[in-house]
Protein backbone atom coordinates (compact mmCIF):
# COMPACT_ATOMS: atom_id res chain seq x y z
CA UNK A 1 0.00 0.00 0.00
CA UNK A 2 1.41 3.47 -1.03
CA UNK A 3 0.96 6.50 1.08
CA UNK A 4 -2.10 7.77 -1.16
CA UNK A 5 -3.99 4.71 0.06
CA UNK A 6 -2.99 4.75 3.63
CA UNK A 7 -5.56 5.53 6.45
CA UNK A 8 -7.81 3.78 8.66
CA UNK A 9 -10.96 1.99 9.37
CA UNK A 10 -14.01 3.42 11.07
CA UNK A 11 -17.09 1.51 11.26
CA UNK A 12 -16.10 -0.69 8.50
CA UNK A 13 -15.32 2.24 5.97
CA UNK A 14 -11.97 2.85 5.02
CA UNK A 15 -11.05 6.30 5.21
CA UNK A 16 -8.54 7.71 3.57
CA UNK A 17 -6.11 9.78 5.95
CA UNK A 18 -5.60 12.19 2.31
CA UNK A 19 -9.31 12.46 2.11
CA UNK A 20 -9.48 13.59 6.06
CA UNK A 21 -6.86 15.75 6.09
CA UNK A 22 -8.37 17.89 3.06
CA UNK A 23 -11.47 18.01 4.54
CA UNK A 24 -9.99 19.42 7.57
CA UNK A 25 -8.38 22.08 5.71
CA UNK A 26 -11.58 22.77 3.92
CA UNK A 27 -13.29 23.28 6.96
CA UNK A 28 -10.13 25.28 8.39
CA UNK A 29 -10.26 27.50 5.76
CA UNK A 30 -13.70 29.27 6.22
CA UNK A 31 -12.43 29.54 10.03
CA UNK A 32 -9.67 31.53 8.85
CA UNK A 33 -12.22 33.45 6.14
CA UNK A 34 -13.45 34.27 8.64
CA UNK A 35 -10.61 36.30 10.35
CA UNK A 36 -9.59 37.54 6.57
CA UNK A 37 -6.08 35.65 7.69
CA UNK A 38 -3.75 35.23 4.64
CA UNK A 39 -3.14 31.76 5.89
CA UNK A 40 -6.93 31.00 4.21
CA UNK A 41 -5.30 30.52 0.39
CA UNK A 42 -2.21 28.38 1.49
CA UNK A 43 -4.36 26.08 3.61
CA UNK A 44 -6.80 26.04 0.79
CA UNK A 45 -3.97 25.38 -1.64
CA UNK A 46 -2.93 22.72 0.46
CA UNK A 47 -6.64 20.93 1.25
CA UNK A 48 -7.17 20.74 -2.55
CA UNK A 49 -4.21 19.50 -3.56
CA UNK A 50 -4.94 16.15 -0.65
CA UNK A 51 -8.48 16.13 -1.80
CA UNK A 52 -7.32 15.84 -5.40
CA UNK A 53 -5.18 12.85 -4.46
CA UNK A 54 -7.92 11.26 -2.45
CA UNK A 55 -10.20 11.71 -5.64
CA UNK A 56 -7.77 10.43 -8.15
CA UNK A 57 -7.29 7.04 -6.08
CA UNK A 58 -11.33 6.97 -5.82
CA UNK A 59 -11.12 7.61 -9.73
CA UNK A 60 -13.67 10.19 -8.91
CA UNK A 61 -12.31 12.17 -11.85
CA UNK A 62 -14.54 14.93 -11.99
CA UNK A 63 -14.09 15.83 -8.27
CA UNK A 64 -10.57 15.80 -8.68
CA UNK A 65 -11.37 18.38 -11.53
CA UNK A 66 -13.16 20.50 -8.93
CA UNK A 67 -10.27 20.69 -6.09
CA UNK A 68 -7.87 21.42 -9.18
CA UNK A 69 -9.65 24.45 -10.12
CA UNK A 70 -10.22 25.37 -6.43
CA UNK A 71 -6.31 24.79 -6.20
CA UNK A 72 -5.44 27.59 -9.03
CA UNK A 73 -8.54 30.08 -7.40
CA UNK A 74 -6.27 30.15 -4.37
CA UNK A 75 -3.45 31.26 -5.36
CA UNK A 76 -5.78 33.52 -7.11
CA UNK A 77 -7.39 34.13 -3.72
CA UNK A 78 -3.58 34.99 -2.72
CA UNK A 79 -2.91 37.30 -4.94
CA UNK A 80 -6.06 39.27 -4.72
CA UNK A 81 -6.17 39.83 -0.92
CA UNK A 82 -2.30 40.57 -0.66
CA UNK A 83 -2.80 42.97 -3.07
CA UNK A 84 -5.63 44.60 -1.01
CA UNK A 85 -3.57 44.46 2.06
CA UNK A 86 -0.36 46.40 0.70
CA UNK A 87 1.59 48.52 2.85
CA UNK A 88 0.05 47.17 5.90
CA UNK A 89 -3.58 48.32 5.05
CA UNK A 90 -6.56 45.94 6.73
CA UNK A 91 -8.39 43.80 3.87
CA UNK A 92 -11.97 45.93 3.34
CA UNK A 93 -14.43 43.52 2.70
CA UNK A 94 -17.86 45.21 0.73
CA UNK A 95 -21.30 43.71 -0.41
CA UNK A 96 -21.07 43.06 -4.39
CA UNK A 97 -22.09 46.10 -6.55
CA UNK A 98 -25.05 44.95 -8.99
CA UNK A 99 -22.99 43.98 -11.71
CA UNK A 100 -21.24 41.34 -9.71
CA UNK A 101 -24.51 39.87 -8.37
CA UNK A 102 -26.23 39.99 -11.68
CA UNK A 103 -22.62 37.84 -13.20
CA UNK A 104 -22.88 35.45 -10.31
CA UNK A 105 -26.67 34.58 -10.67
CA UNK A 106 -25.82 34.60 -14.42
CA UNK A 107 -22.51 32.55 -14.41
CA UNK A 108 -24.39 30.26 -11.72
CA UNK A 109 -27.13 29.12 -14.19
CA UNK A 110 -25.64 28.90 -17.26
CA UNK A 111 -22.25 27.05 -15.68
CA UNK A 112 -24.32 24.66 -14.06
CA UNK A 113 -26.17 23.83 -17.10
CA UNK A 114 -22.57 23.68 -19.31
CA UNK A 115 -20.83 22.03 -17.09
CA UNK A 116 -23.92 19.46 -16.22
CA UNK A 117 -24.00 18.58 -19.65
CA UNK A 118 -20.31 18.30 -20.34
CA UNK A 119 -20.52 16.01 -17.33
CA UNK A 120 -23.29 13.79 -18.40
CA UNK A 121 -21.88 13.33 -22.08
CA UNK A 122 -18.06 12.60 -20.90
CA UNK A 123 -18.99 10.53 -17.43
CA UNK A 124 -17.23 12.49 -15.38
CA UNK A 125 -20.22 12.93 -12.78
CA UNK A 126 -21.21 10.26 -10.49
CA UNK A 127 -24.79 10.42 -11.51
CA UNK A 128 -24.05 10.26 -15.05
CA UNK A 129 -23.76 6.37 -14.17
CA UNK A 130 -27.33 6.33 -12.78
CA UNK A 131 -31.03 5.97 -14.73
CA UNK A 132 -32.82 8.68 -16.28
CA UNK A 133 -34.54 10.96 -14.40
CA UNK A 134 -32.40 10.18 -11.33
CA UNK A 135 -28.89 10.30 -12.84
CA UNK A 136 -30.12 13.95 -15.07
CA UNK A 137 -30.94 15.38 -11.11
CA UNK A 138 -27.74 14.20 -9.62
CA UNK A 139 -25.60 15.02 -12.94
CA UNK A 140 -26.89 19.15 -12.30
CA UNK A 141 -26.88 18.87 -8.38
CA UNK A 142 -23.01 17.86 -9.26
CA UNK A 143 -22.60 20.47 -12.08
CA UNK A 144 -24.81 22.90 -9.39
CA UNK A 145 -21.92 22.52 -6.80
CA UNK A 146 -19.40 22.55 -9.06
CA UNK A 147 -19.80 25.92 -11.00
CA UNK A 148 -21.24 27.41 -7.28
CA UNK A 149 -18.00 26.40 -5.31
CA UNK A 150 -15.95 27.79 -8.21
CA UNK A 151 -18.22 30.88 -7.75
CA UNK A 152 -17.72 31.37 -4.23
CA UNK A 153 -14.00 31.09 -4.23
CA UNK A 154 -13.72 33.81 -6.74
CA UNK A 155 -15.92 36.40 -5.00
CA UNK A 156 -14.38 35.18 -1.85
CA UNK A 157 -11.17 36.46 -3.52
CA UNK A 158 -12.61 39.74 -4.12
CA UNK A 159 -13.60 40.38 -0.36
CA UNK A 160 -17.56 40.30 -1.36
CA UNK A 161 -19.44 39.41 1.68
CA UNK A 162 -21.87 37.77 -0.69
CA UNK A 163 -19.17 35.04 -1.38
CA UNK A 164 -20.80 33.41 2.14
CA UNK A 165 -24.08 33.59 0.33
CA UNK A 166 -23.00 31.73 -2.24
CA UNK A 167 -21.78 28.98 -0.20
CA UNK A 168 -25.22 28.97 1.36
CA UNK A 169 -26.86 28.21 -1.86
CA UNK A 170 -24.37 25.45 -2.58
CA UNK A 171 -24.87 23.66 0.71
CA UNK A 172 -28.67 24.02 0.80
CA UNK A 173 -28.12 21.79 -2.06
CA UNK A 174 -24.93 19.58 -1.00
CA UNK A 175 -26.21 18.92 2.73
CA UNK A 176 -29.38 16.85 1.71
CA UNK A 177 -27.59 15.16 -1.81
CA UNK A 178 -24.62 13.94 0.38
CA UNK A 179 -26.92 11.75 2.74
CA UNK A 180 -29.36 10.67 0.22
CA UNK A 181 -26.60 9.38 -1.69
CA UNK A 182 -25.39 7.46 1.06
CA UNK A 183 -22.19 10.02 1.88
CA UNK A 184 -22.73 10.12 5.21
CA UNK A 185 -19.58 11.45 6.34
CA UNK A 186 -19.47 14.31 3.71
CA UNK A 187 -23.18 15.01 4.68
CA UNK A 188 -21.68 16.46 8.39
CA UNK A 189 -18.32 17.65 6.62
CA UNK A 190 -21.28 19.88 4.59
CA UNK A 191 -23.40 20.51 7.42
CA UNK A 192 -20.30 21.77 9.84
CA UNK A 193 -19.48 23.79 6.63
CA UNK A 194 -23.04 25.33 6.46
CA UNK A 195 -22.99 26.13 10.22
CA UNK A 196 -19.63 28.05 9.68
CA UNK A 197 -20.64 29.56 6.74
CA UNK A 198 -23.88 31.46 8.44
CA UNK A 199 -21.39 32.73 11.34
CA UNK A 200 -18.99 34.07 8.47
CA UNK A 201 -21.54 35.83 6.77
CA UNK A 202 -22.76 37.73 10.20
CA UNK A 203 -19.27 38.28 11.11
CA UNK A 204 -18.39 39.97 7.36
CA UNK A 205 -21.30 42.17 7.17
CA UNK A 206 -21.20 42.91 10.57
CA UNK A 207 -17.45 44.38 9.54
CA UNK A 208 -18.80 46.07 7.03
CA UNK A 209 -21.61 48.34 8.66
CA UNK A 210 -19.18 49.07 11.41
CA UNK A 211 -17.30 50.30 8.77
CA UNK A 212 -19.32 51.87 7.00
CA UNK A 213 -20.44 53.63 10.28
CA UNK A 214 -17.14 54.78 10.89
CA UNK A 215 -16.53 56.74 7.51
CA UNK A 216 -20.49 58.28 7.57
CA UNK A 217 -19.78 59.86 11.57
CA UNK A 218 -16.25 60.57 10.39
CA UNK A 219 -17.40 62.65 7.40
Amino acid sequence: MNWADAGFEIFGTHVLWTDLAGNIAALSTVVLAMSKSMWTWPVQFAGSVLLFIASINAHITGNALKQALFAALAIYGWWAWRRGTQDGGRLAVRPAKTWERSLLVGLMLAGTAVVGFLFYVTGLSWGAAEPLPKGAFLVAADAYIFVGSALATWAQGRALVDFWIVWVAVDLVGVPLAFSSGLVVSGYVYGIFFVLVLVGFVKWLREYRTATLKVAVAQ
